[in-house]
């Protein structure tokens, strides 16, 4: 039984990797792939997210734009990390096919109401404007949500824009708060896992020897991604954030956590965007997540390389 899920996604190097992931898996329906402001601007992440379909050999896929902007702040980007477009890298041509007319939040609204209650999973790979949009607007679709498995957060591990934040909520913190305040299920996978998944130069010679194009955008995509991190972190290879969202939802045996209460810091510039986990339990606030800090890195890219090694 395949499991329907939609992707919102900001790409991205390592949503470009989660992307081809997804509709290299038979045991997942990509019902569309609805794209925020983030890692670029909404203009880059939606042609980024056309070239990634029409990459994987699905140009039938179907792309929607949603939020310019996040909820009460200006955005913040990343070309520091991803290229000015992106998704530097390969050298991917324009696509052809054609972005949807419908807005983003409308399609998950839509797709909310005419699917079966409780079989549609939201995978978060940005920040989570979207998402917040429709259950401002709908809040009554809350319960029709199998769980939303989202990239971003860190505790242990700190952040990565800047000391307390990690990118994604950082840049909506707003939009990360009424998520976590939903009652939807959500499943956390923060820095303290992502870094554990690290795009060692062994691990892309896996990639470079499937000989295929999806296999050579994927190191392209790789090789400029890692290197912002190496130098950062002084490490083999970089963190590999967002396919992790993808692989939870097909082999949750991969990892392992804990529900605990996770809320987001929305009102202190030192700690804007910070995740605070109460691992330990030592509140009374209501568990709202299920955080998760352990993977198994080799079944991840065992995983990820087997999957993409069957694409063009």
């Amino acid at each position: 039984m395949t499991r329907k899920i939609i992707i919102d996604t900001d790409p991205g190097q390592d949503d470009a990797l989660a992307i081809l992931l997804a509709f290299a898996s038979p045991e997942l329906e990509v019902l569309g792939v609805t794209v925020v402001a983030g890692n670029v601007s909404l203009a880059l992440t939606e042609l980024n997210a056309r070239k990634i379909c029409e990459l994987a050999g699905r140009p039938d896929a179907r792309v929607f734009a949603g939020a310019d902007r996040p909820l009460m702040r200006p955005l913040v980007t990343a070309e520091h990390v991803h290229g000015k477009t992106g998704l530097d890298g390969p050298d991917l041509p324009e696509p052809a096919m054609l972005l949807q007319d419908k807005h983003a939040v409308d399609f998950i609204i839509e797709t909310l109401r005419k699917e079966e209650t409780g079989s549609v999973t939201l995978c978060a790979l940005g920040p989570l404007t979207n998402i917040a949009q429709v259950l401002i607007r709908a809040p009554e679709l809350a319960p029709r949500i199998q769980e939303i498995v989202l990239m971003g957060g860190g505790f242990f591990e700190g952040g990565n824009i800047t000391p307390t934040a990690e990118f994604n909520i950082y840049v909506d913190p707003h939009a990360a708060q009424i998520v976590l305040r939903s009652g939807v299920p959500v499943v956390i996978l923060p820095l303290d896992v992502t870094h554990k998944t690290l795009t060692t130069a062994k691990r892309i010679e896996r990639f470079r020897a499937m000989g295929t194009k999806a296999g050579d955008a994927s190191v392209a995509l790789l090789e400029f991604f890692e290197r912002f991190d190496e130098e950062k972190y002084g490490r083999d290879g970089g963190p590999l954030h967002d396919p992790n969202v993808i692989a939870y939802v097909m082999k949750p045996e991969l990892y392992r956590g804990r529900h605990c209460n996770v809320v987001v810091d929305a009102t202190n510039d030192l700690t804007l965007g910070m995740t605070v986990v109460d691992w330990w339990g030592v509140t009374d606030r209501p568990k709202n997540a299920l955080y998760i800090r352990h993977v198994d890195d080799e079944g991840f890219f065992d995983l990820l390389t087997e999957r993409v090694a069957r694409l063009p």
